[in-house]
């Protein structure tokens, strides 16, 4: 029963002095850098340039590639605490990262050439590009084999026409890692190309006004014509969706810490207020109704990080970590928006109130149930990793 009992010999669960000193490192930074600014940012979609250019001088911009290619070279389990910090202080910053790290690096770092390691990711990883990562479209979403933008060989290059949806800092983005159509239907005809921003034909839509991250822009990508060299093919040619769904198992880590770091922030926010806010001549922490939703958030966020954190390990040992990146994702989204749902009930009409930080955390919560793999299509991954042991 491989997949129902993978072993943690040697999983430690205490932090090592430098794993503890990096996390605090980007936790002072997020709280002195990025917290005072969430709420100005969320009103205004600025998108935070300053923010990532100083998490960049920390490294957390390439934090998992290795020192060869210009990343820092942390473990994923430190790495993904240092997510976790960054989105407690806030989730739009954090996605930019987690997407950067987890998708357009991990592709390239796996899967190209050294050439393309040189030419674009040194870049990614110093923090002098971002990167972007365009699978989804308008009528391809979890059925990301339905994607219909086309790449046609001209020579010794590709010509791609089409349109990404959703794409997470679409327009902002220096490079972009794009699935495109290269063979007939199905998985097996779709290649992975890499596309600088300023290729001509490229374009973006408006940011998309979405329910929350509103710092983190997310648009449409239009190809029209864009001429790539065969060079900018990563990996093998109809291997593209593969490589996708590979890199997304990291990606998802990256997520659950992302959820994490916004149910961490409803507890530390709910806490607070209930230890300061007095109704009837107590404080709503003597009220069971209140102490009982904040020790449902403790429990949940505990549960959840704990398996995110094996999967990262796992990550780190070169074993298979799918289902422990799906399951984490799973768990740490509800904790999520369950957390910042009580939050606001433990606040009242306060918490209906943009003057307060949980509703906005509320809003942030609820798209880490749908992007990077919907819970439904965790749910699907983990039932079939469960039944593979009984097949």
């Amino acid at each position: 029963m491989t997949s129902m009992t993978v072993p943690a010999e040697g999983m430690a669960f205490a932090l090592s002095g430098d794993q503890r000193l990096i996390v605090q490192h980007v936790r002072d930074y997020a709280r002195a850098e990025i917290a005072p600014h969430a709420a100005a940012f969320d009103r205004s979609g600025e998108f935070p340039r300053d923010q990532l250019r100083g998490l960049a001088e920390l490294g957390l911009l390439g934090a998992t590639v290795p020192e060869r290619w210009g990343g820092a070279g942390l473990d994923s389990v430190t790495y993904a605490l240092c997510l976790e910090e960054i989105a407690a202080a806030d989730a739009s910053v954090a996605v930019i990262v987690s997407v950067q790290n987890g998708l357009p690096e991990q592709m390239i770092l796996r899967y190209g050439t050294d050439a393309q390691r040189e030419a674009y990711l040194r870049p990614l990883a110093e923090g002098q590009h971002l990167g972007a990562f365009c699978l989804t479209e308008s009528q391809a979403g979890s059925d990301a084999a339905s994607l219909t933008l086309r790449a046609t060989r001209d020579g010794d290059d590709w010509v791609l026409s089409g349109t990404k949806a959703w794409i997470t800092s679409g327009g902002q983005a220096d490079t972009y890692l794009v699935m495109a159509r290269t063979g007939g239907p199905g998985a097996r005809g779709v290649s992975c190309f890499i596309v600088p921003s300023g290729t001509p034909g490229l374009s973006f839509g408006r940011p998309e006004e979405k329910l929350g991250l509103h710092a983190s822009h997310t648009t449409t990508v239009t190809f029209e014509d864009v001429r790539v060299p065969h060079a900018n093919v990563v990996g093998e040619e109809g291997q593209g969706l593969i490589i996708a769904l590979a890199s997304l198992d990291a990606g998802r880590i990256g997520i659950a810490m992302q959820a994490l770091g916004i149910a961490r922030s409803a507890l530390e926010h709910s806490a607070r207020y209930a230890s300061e806010r007095e109704q009837f001549g107590r404080k709503l922490r003597e009220f069971e109704g209140v102490s009982f939703k904040v020790a449902r958030m403790a429990a949940r966020i505990e549960s959840a990080r704990l398996v995110a954190l094996k999967a990262a390990w796992l990550k780190d040992q070169g074993q298979p970590y799918g289902k422990e990146a799906s399951i984490a994702k799973l768990l740490a989204s509800e904790a999520a928006v369950d957390s910042a749902r009580d939050a606001i009930q433990i606040f009242g009409g306060n918490g209906y109130s943009r003057e307060y930080p949980v509703e906005r955390l509320y809003r942030d919560a609820k798209v880490t149930e749908i992007y990077e793999g919907t819970s439904e299509i965790q749910q699907l991954v983990i039932s079939r990793a469960v039944f593979a042991d009984f097949a």
